[in-house]
């Protein structure tokens, strides 16, 4: 298997090193593939990604990716929405799970929901003019993206409690009737328990009830907007991995920024990378993927943490520690 690995920019390249080190603990026979993108690279040459990185990326089975820094410059294009739509990433797959010993906003820790995200269309189609006075972007709801990422959500369902929750905004957004019916049709044909919520009720409810929800599925922007909603629920970004799922290739991120303002100090966090390892593994089919869990739960528990968390550790020192358990565990 050949691996693409981006660091980006600004903590990227901090939290990147720490969760290769912990994949590298496992010992697996992978062709690591270091590729250099983003706004530094734009800076310095005029290009933050050339056609020949994507070639290459494409040549590659995964991609585990740090931070971008996108600027509002009309010559810059952004990385990771072109490797999504190059790749046909359409799935974003969020997990929302607490961690030992971290409460978020609610202080609640009885939740463990993953939301499904179509990633390809709706708002962030790519199909927008803007002028002086009218501005617009068109939003584009298809059956065929529908479905793909109903079959997908389905698919998790299936694997866990069996129980799917459509969100939507059709009251409003008549194109999201499409969107409702065609997930309602692939959860009745795969057998999956299903309900529906609209956007703005579900913000709400996640916050009161998270416990209540397993697999979410929405559109593109809901949920974006939702997925980091919810990182409050675990009690930060910085803790919270992602997948982009296509059906060749997968793309493994952090959620977190590029956090300029604290790179190069060492003290990043990098725990959202390392779950993105798991996350990977899980892809992969690896059965060992879980020790990730039991040697974050150790680190949190012994308080190697890094200074957002209250802790004095490096960024370095967690991605040590976390790779000396799994080391440990694997013997």
């Amino acid at each position: 298997m050949r691996l693409a690995i981006i660091e980006g920019d600004g903590i990227g390249r901090e939290v990147i090193p720490a969760a290769v080190e912990v994949l590298d603990a496992f010992g697996l026979e992978l062709e690591k593939v270091p590729l250099e993108l983003g706004y530094a690279r734009w800076e310095r040459t005029g290009t933050a990604m050339s056609g020949e990185d994507i070639k290459t990326i494409k040549g590659c089975d995964a991609v585990l990716f740090g931070a971008i820094t996108t600027v509002p410059d009309p010559n810059y294009k952004s990385v990771l929405l072109t490797i999504r739509k190059e790749l046909d990433l359409y799935a974003n797959v969020r997990p929302v799970k607490p961690l030992p010993g971290i409460k978020g906003v609610t202080g609640k820790n009885n939740f463990d929901f993953i939301i499904v995200r179509e990633n390809t269309e709706g708002l962030y189609s790519g199909i927008e003019e803007i002028g002086h006075d009218l501005s617009w972007t068109k939003r584009v709801v298809t059956r065929k993206g529908s479905e793909r990422i109903a079959e997908y959500a389905c698919k998790l369902a299936k694997q866990r409690n069996n129980k799917l929750t459509i969100v939507h905004k059709s009251n409003v957004l008549k194109s999201d009737k499409l969107f409702l019916d065609v997930c309602r049709q692939v959860a009745s044909s795969h057998g999956v328990e299903y309900s529906d919520m609209l956007v703005d009720s579900m913000a709400y409810s996640l916050m009161m009830r998270p416990e209540k929800y397993d697999v979410i599925v929405t559109t593109n922007i809901f949920g974006d907007i939702l997925s980091d909603m919810c990182a409050a629920l675990v009690g930060s970004l910085g803790l919270v991995p992602s997948a982009n799922i296509g059906r060749k290739y997968a793309f493994f991120e952090p959620v977190h920024g590029s956090a300029p303002d604290i790179a190069g100090k060492g003290i990043s966090n990098p725990l959202a990378a390392i779950l993105c390892v798991k996350m990977l593994l899980e892809w992969m089919g690896n059965p060992g993927a879980s020790v990730i869990d039991e040697a974050v739960a150790d680190v949190l528990q012994n308080k190697i943490i890094t200074p957002d968390l209250g802790g004095t550790s490096t960024t370095a020192e967690v991605g040590h520690a976390v790779a000396e358990y799994v080391k440990y565990a694997l013997k």
